[in-house]
């Protein structure tokens, strides 16, 4: 079974990016063939700026890496390394009606934003479907709200197949577990858009800042308190055993907790629990030719894959 997924490098990544798709997709290199990629084309729709493009690319390859992405299991490339991909993406884009597009929910939520949109903006369904056929993926882990792409990918490819004959194999989607909403210091979700994210390799005062800086409510410190609607639990129950959770939980109900207690547990936690990490990323940090190295071989994986793929995209269509 051939896995595939991607990360764009917009940004630092969070913990919310952690919670909801990196810690499963570091599962799932365990369960079959594994392909990620850093997508870093897609990430021209939003990213204008060159030299930071290329350092939230070198941000993201240390980041998995670090958290424990194996090259020998999976495949780990960039985007832009994969020239069939582009290439797909038009022979694709002659299939693709605009309705489909029209009704893409990433597109009509970013034009409800204010963002002016562009054709790269319109047509990004049609790139991602490209880089789910030309790998011949059986299965995409995404989250709920991303599950549409698939479903594009799938009427793209059948709309081709229709055509041309049975050239793209229609992959499945598999949603990932919903951890529940991941809040940021504001208490919204947690969001590079919204500026409320907190690193996952923040350390020392840049950590403690950030956590203390999470929004809380003013309620008496002898009062007792719902767990549930505060920020800070209910960040903290994604790192702290079921036992501790319980003993904050009755803690807040009883009252006489201070949040600036639960906020300090929250600091050690997430020090404890990306400690490893940290210390992997500082020295993959001082070794770019290897974090280079890795991404090169992953992409000569890729494209002993996409090569045969494209080329049967190219004979279908008349162009070979």
């Amino acid at each position: 079974m051939r896995i595939l997924s991607g990360i764009q490098p917009s940004g630092k990544l969070h913990l919310g990016n952690y919670l909801g798709a990196i810690r499963q997709h570091l599962e799932l290199q365990e369960s079959g063939d594994a392909f990620f990629f850093i997508a870093d084309l897609h990430a021209l729709t939003t990213v204008k700026d060159p030299a930071l493009l290329r350092e939230h690319v070198r941000d993201v390859a240390l980041d998995y890496l670090a958290l424990g992405l194996d090259p020998a299991r999976a495949a780990f490339y960039k985007q832009s390394d994969i020239p069939e991909v582009p290439e797909l993406a038009w022979l694709l884009t002659t299939v693709t009606p605009m309705g489909l597009l029209e009704r893409c929910h990433s597109y009509k939520d970013k034009l409800a934003r204010g963002i002016s949109p562009d054709h790269g903006l319109f047509s990004y369904p049609v790139l991602m479907a490209a880089d789910i056929l030309v790998v011949d993926a059986d299965l995409v882990p995404v989250g709920k709200d991303q599950k549409q792409h698939v479903e594009v990918a799938r009427d793209i490819a059948g709309s081709f197949n229709h055509l041309y004959g049975e050239v793209f194999r229609l992959p499945a989607e598999r949603i990932l577990p919903e951890t529940g909403a991941v809040p940021g210091i504001d208490g919204q979700k947690m969001s590079k858009s919204y500026g409320n994210e907190i690193g996952i390799f923040l350390e020392g005062h840049a950590l403690r800042d950030r956590v203390m800086a999470i929004v809380t409510d003013s309620a008496p410190v002898d009062a007792p308190k719902d767990p549930d609607a505060n920020n800070v639990f209910n960040l903290l129950r994604f790192f702290a055993s079921p036992d501790e959770t319980a003993q904050w939980r009755s803690r807040f109900e009883a009252g006489g907790l201070r949040y600036s207690e639960i906020k300090k547990r929250l600091i050690e936690l997430l020090e404890e629990t990306f400690d490893t990490a940290r210390a992997r990323r500082r020295e993959l940090a001082r070794k770019p030719d290897e974090v280079e190295a890795v991404l090169r071989e992953g992409a000569v994986r890729a494209r002993k894959i996409a090569g045969p793929v494209l080329a049967r995209a190219r004979r279908a269509c008349g162009i070979d």
